[in-house]
């Protein structure tokens, strides 16, 4: 669709902001309602409901019910994955409404809201669906005079709470396992990019997932997410965000019904090129192509890249020249690859970052200042520092934006303790030829995904998710089944 048109469907687009609770779309009890912004202009998309702690009650009691009278949990699998199964080919036959709907909230551009969020959250759905009738449960080898059955039943009442960066694909790796094992859900998209889930909870009604199953309140974190991790009804809550808020997460789930807690949170991801990397083209594409994939907002983001000091130089020379090409564009416009900053707030602290960057010694070796200023959004240059040392803020903290900080190494050994050398454990990636250096370094890096010779390497049947402060438990494949159930023993005694 050219350019034009996008501007055109945008301007005549009406939003619904209101919740969904029970299959209706609802305002809040109180009616409050924020202002939706988008990023790319600072336009009013519309007015959202500000859910709180009456809102969730309400879909929570919704979800209760739904649960209690079986009204999905009792459907055989076969029943649930057809229904499944068609909510994602009606997230395919409306994509360019929900790619719309998420480029104008978030600010990603087009072009990748196209051809990667809505195919990924509809596959995410589609796989999940496939693979309910699928799993079989077990019997334990007891004795002769016993049968002992091991079966998963579905937890009860889910509550997700979903980022910002990824609207539809964080909220596809939460429902679409959670609803597969028979749970009712209650979503909370942030309040920065609401619309996609609510649209999605339409979708879903219209598939068949029957009303209460599937239920979204839009609201503020400390109203509505807090209300969701203290509700005494909710038997789980999976939430992607911030290593801050996660703590605050478990807390709360501590201090209310010990709810089991999922927590997928922050990353500071080491990208660890040697000498004898076999392809140093590919890893120079691959570390300039993934950390300003998204506006450098991506948990995983590669932001610490690690070259070994003798090929260093070599490196820059290619690398420099990309960057470039990542210059913002209008996320409206399909030959954009690097689109907005989700909102001011962001961007006010993507900015301190750099400007610290600099006051600490890091040296500019291009970007770092704001972008299309005259646009009335929030876009910031693709930035790279080099001479970087590991204590710095830039290399340290967890920026959540287009700035990409070099250090080098001589020893892979110090190479992989600075990059062990921080409280998160996302993700990583080595590149070598030397076989026997690449398992031993993914061996020794603390993380849940470590990428040899490659990096962004995906695929919805395996797992996703970090080790120390960047999370426990896993999205994704099979093994997120374990936080949406529950294993239950029946011994039977025989004769």
């Amino acid at each position: 669709m050219a350019e034009q048109q996008w501007h055109d469907r945008a301007a005549a687009l009406e939003t619904d902001g209101r919740a969904f609770i029970g299959g209706e779309r609802v305002w809040s009890r109180s009616e409050r309602r924020f202002d939706n912004l988008s990023p790319i202009d600072a336009r009013l998309l519309g007015a959202v409901a500000q859910c709180d702690g009456a809102d969730v009650d309400l879909a929570v009691a919704a979800a209760r019910a739904a649960f209690e009278d079986k009204r999905w949990a009792g459907k055989a699998p076969a029943q649930r994955k057809r229904i499944l199964i068609k909510f994602a080919d009606l997230i395919l036959d409306n994509a360019e409404e929900l790619a719309l709907l998420e480029t104008l909230d978030m600010g990603k551009p087009i072009k990748y809201s196209q051809s990667v969020d809505v195919p990924a959250a509809a596959n995410c759905i589609r796989w999940y669906g496939e693979a309910i009738d699928k799993i079989y449960d077990e019997i334990a080898p007891t004795a002769d005079n016993s049968l002992a059955l091991i079966t998963r039943e579905p937890v009860g009442v889910v509550a997700a709470i979903v980022p910002w960066n990824y609207p539809m694909i964080m909220a596809a790796w939460k429902i679409a396992p959670a609803l597969a094992a028979g749970n009712s859900v209650v979503l909370k998209p942030s309040e920065k990019s609401p619309l996609t889930a609510l649209r999605l909870a339409e979708i879903a009604l219209e598939a068949g997932i029957p009303a209460g199953v599937f239920n979204v309140v839009p609201g503020y974190g400390h109203e509505a997410g807090a209300a969701l991790a203290l509700h005494m009804d909710v038997d789980c809550i999976g939430f992607t965000g911030s290593t801050r808020v996660g703590k605050q997460i478990l807390q709360m789930a501590g201090q209310s019904n010990l709810k089991r807690a999922w927590t997928e949170l922050g990353g500071k991801s080491a990208n660890i090129v040697c000498a004898d990397c076999p392809d140093l083209d590919a890893a120079v594409s691959a570390a300039i192509g993934s950390i300003y994939f998204n506006q450098g907002e991506s948990c995983n983001a590669p932001s610490r890249l690690f070259v070994e000091a003798s090929i260093k130089d070599a490196f820059l020379e290619k690398a420099l020249p990309m960057l470039p090409r990542f210059q913002p564009g209008d996320p409206l416009d399909e030959a954009t690859i690097m689109g907005a900053i989700v909102d001011a707030t962001q961007m006010k602290t993507v900015m301190g970052f750099i400007d610290q960057g600099k006051q600490e010694g890091a040296k500019l070796l291009f970007g770092g200042a704001a972008a299309r200023e005259d646009s009335g959004g929030f876009y910031i240059a693709p930035t790279l520092f080099d001479q970087v040392d590991n204590s710095m803020s830039i290399a340290s903290q967890e920026i959540f934006g287009p700035v990409l900080s070099v250090l080098s190494f001589t020893d892979i050994d110090d190479a992989v303790r600075q990059a062990n050398a921080t409280p998160y454990g996302l993700q990583a990636a080595v590149w070598t030829r030397d076989i026997s250096r690449a398992i031993q370094t993914a061996r020794a890096l603390r993380a849940g995904t470590v990428h040899v010779n490659q990096y962004d390497g995906d695929d919805i049947t395996v797992p996703f998710g970090g080790y120390k402060q960047s999370g426990n438990g896993r999205d994704k494949s099979l093994h997120a089944f374990d936080k949406y159930t529950e294993l239950k023993t029946t011994w039977i005694q025989i004769g």
